[in-house]
């Protein structure tokens, strides 16, 4: 995939920067899910944003906006993937539409660097409405997608947005002395404009928000490419 001709937020691991034109594109609207409704993979989802929202944070010098209509982050988890209490607006509207206005003004304002919303329910038309003005701030708004069900997929609906992703835990490489290894996520990329779906098994954020490629997996990393399961769009 070419360099891209447009500012992007790089992960830092080429397995993924390579499929994605050198990064994530910054001024768009990316959508994450967790794979399944288990509370790791939950945190899974949660910690894959707030590592991007760290990284783009860092290198922009501006606060995250964090909108929720729920009240159940955890800000020591978000500062173990890189993203302090201190970097950190916090935004909890009434329901889905409060927060969707919320999220487009604060774009329009400006003043963060990255915008991370956990939402349910998100129209086509919503998230048309991010991605033009995300692309037209330069700015990352990054949306959390949450289940509303069990058995309904959120990225099964349509939608706007440049990346879908699925994040999902999976085990952790065995330590030889007893301790807890770094976390291991599967990251899917279920859809992306102008690119290719893929998979891949990383180790989650550490304390600067960044990702890598388990040392086991580093010569073989390319082993899942292609196998991302496309969502609706």
């Amino acid at each position: 995939m070419p360099v891209a001709d447009h500012r992007v937020i790089a992960f830092g691991v080429e397995a993924l920067d390579g499929r994605l034109g050198g990064g994530l594109r910054a001024g768009a609207l990316h959508e994450v899910a967790a794979r399944t409704c288990s509370l790791v993979d939950d945190a899974a989802a949660t910690l894959f944003l707030a590592g991007i929202a760290a990284r783009e944070a860092r290198a922009i010098g501006g606060p995250v906006l964090w909108a929720s209509c729920r009240n159940d982050l955890y800000a020591p988890g978000l500062e173990q993937a890189g993203l302090a209490s201190a970097d950190v607006i916090y935004a909890q509207p009434r329901d889905d539409a409060a927060l969707l206005a919320v999220v487009e003004d604060a774009v329009r304002d400006g003043t963060p660097s990255a915008i991370v919303a956990e939402a349910g329910r998100v129209s086509m038309v919503a998230t048309r409405r991010l991605q033009l003005v995300a692309a037209d701030a330069d700015m990352p708004v990054l949306l959390l997608r949450r289940r509303r069900s069990r058995a309904l997929d959120p990225l099964s609906e349509p939608s706007a947005a440049w990346t879908r992703w699925r994040i999902a835990s999976v085990p952790s490489e065995r330590l030889g002395v007893a301790g807890v290894g770094r976390p291991r996520w599967s990251v899917e990329l279920a859809r992306q404009r102008g690119g290719e779906p893929f998979s891949l098994i990383v180790e989650g954020c550490d304390e600067t928000g960044r990702l890598a490629v388990p040392a086991a997996l580093g010569h073989r990393a390319a082993e899942t490419a292609g196998t991302g399961r496309a969502a609706a769009a």
